[in-house]
């Protein structure tokens, strides 16, 4: 017969039970805590979230007033949503962002495509189509499509989307091949086309539009192939409920039309500085401005402007030509009327120190003299509006979008006021009638486009110098590109 231990003695089992009893007491107050069970209870608990970027300017940079970027904001506002602080590993390519994700942090948010044959990862719902582009040196004989491609070395980024658009291109034009790295950024791959190293690459349009700026010896050529999505990269392992969150804050944002906004504050200055108009401002930059930058600072610093703002107001107003005139009698590099330069004391309209110095003394003025309160970037841009219509035809919108239930001291609802200058219906109600209220419109428009393209300029000039100082990188060490042989 089996044999069993003798019972355990009274007083040993009630011993037992008090020390039970005193331990759940004591963990009492921790009853409802539970350990984080999956990557967005890990965020919450930590209070931060972890992401793995690249440091390019559609991606995350350091602008004039801190970090920016079209995915930087995307995330910054995502950590706000998420309630939680926001840190950042900008070092990052595009495989190495993947790479890590599956490591270690919470997110790869670096222009990634959508593909769903990445293993160990999921992504978030698509963020922004992706349309990839064929550009080419100028020079070249016009690429316009598929079968331009032949003869040409063409370069692209591995991982990007654009290498898996040429793989399918090649399904059906076997005799393509190409190069592709992990290692450059778009930047470096126009430049590599504009020195003569790559005849063409395939880069995604949006990029082309921030780039371009920069290289006005790559022309664009056609679009390849169908649009791709850009998303978020999360590792599997975490669970769903933080690409979840990411998806419910990204539909929240496009619902209340505040993604579209995002995408066109980034990428939709398109419209009005065409190609033609980026090469000469580029060729403007290089040889005018160098001529008047020192005016620029002078000035600057004698009326609290940034220096490249003045500079691009004097572009908008002369094309920084000294002896700019108009048909209308306004003068030199900043175009002053024969009043404006009396009254800021200016003798010679022509005399670029005094044009400069004057038309900044005379914006400072104008700013001096609008209502309190009007503050921050309003008062900037409706300074520069009046310098271009009158301070007169300003009060006139500022009464006109306050009658159209508007905030006459909000830049925005002022700039839908000023075309309506030019309709009877309206500027004969005003007190200094008619004015074509849709040029200073235009004008601020172009002198923030202006600005914002000196301030890159002026942050990226050394980057940009090592760029074109890039002679045949592939030779030094290890090859920069993997070549694609074609099929045939």
């Amino acid at each position: 017969m089996p044999q069993f231990d003798s019972p355990v003695p009274l007083s040993r089992l009630r011993l037992a039970a008090l020390l039970l009893l005193g331990v759940i007491l004591c963990l009492a107050p921790y009853r409802h805590f539970k350990p984080p069970s999956g990557l967005l209870e890990a965020v919450r608990h930590r209070d931060f979230i972890s992401i793995h970027t690249r440091n390019t300017p559609t991606t995350y940079y350091e602008g004039r007033h801190g970090p920016t970027g079209f995915e930087y904001e995307l995330m910054l506002r995502f950590a706000d949503f998420l309630g939680v602080s926001l840190t950042l590993d900008s070092r990052h390519h595009i495989q190495s962002a993947l790479d890590a994700v599956r490591q270690e942090g919470d997110l790869a948010a670096a222009a990634l495509p959508l593909d769903l044959t990445q293993q160990d990862l999921i992504y978030s719902r698509p963020i922004l189509d992706l349309q990839p582009l064929l550009v080419y040196r100028r020079g070249l004989p016009p690429v316009d499509s598929t079968e331009d491609l032949a003869g040409l070395t063409i370069g692209t980024i591995r991982g990007s989307g654009t290498d898996l658009v040429l793989r399918e291109l090649q399904t059906e034009h076997p005799e393509l091949g190409w190069r592709e790295s992990s290692d450059l950024e778009v930047a470096e791959l126009l430049s590599r086309v504009e020195s003569g190293n790559l005849d063409a690459a395939v880069v995604f349009e949006h990029q082309f539009r921030i780039n371009r700026i920069f290289f006005s010896g790559v022309e664009r050529g056609f679009p390849l192939g169908k649009p791709l999505s850009m998303a978020w990269a999360f590792p599997a392992k975490g669970g769903l409920g933080l690409q979840q969150e990411a998806n419910r804050f990204l539909t929240d944002l496009q619902q209340k039309g505040l993604l579209d906004e995002l995408i066109a504050n980034h990428f939709g200055h398109d419209d009005y500085l065409e190609y033609v108009g980026a090469r000469t401002f580029i060729a403007h930059l290089n040889e005018r401005l160098p001529d008047y930058a020192e005016l620029f600072r002078e000035a600057a610093r004698n009326t609290g402007f940034d220096w490249k703002l003045l500079a691009a107001v004097g572009y908008q107003e002369s094309h920084w030509n000294p002896e700019a005139t108009s048909p209308t009698g306004v003068r030199g590099l900043m175009m002053l009327t024969q009043p404006t330069a009396g009254e800021m004391g200016v003798s010679d309209r022509l005399d670029p120190a005094q044009s400069v110095d004057g038309g900044a003394r005379y914006l400072r003025q104008i700013k001096e003299r609008l209502p309190e309160s009007i503050q921050g970037e309003d008062r900037l841009y409706m300074a520069m509006a009046a310098y271009n219509v009158g301070l007169g035809h300003l009060y006139d919108a500022r009464k006109i979008a306050e009658e159209r239930g508007g905030n006459p001291d909000s830049w925005k609802d002022v700039r839908e006021a000023l075309p309506l200058l030019q309709q009877h219906e309206w500027h004969s109600k005003t007190r200094h009638g008619y004015a074509r209220g849709g040029e200073p419109v235009i004008y601020v428009r172009n002198i923030r486009r202006y600005h914002e393209i000196l301030t890159y300029v002026d942050r990226s000039q050394q980057q940009y110098l090592q760029l074109n100082n890039l002679q045949n990188g592939e030779d030094d060490g290890a090859p920069l590109f993997d070549i694609v042989s074609p099929l045939l």
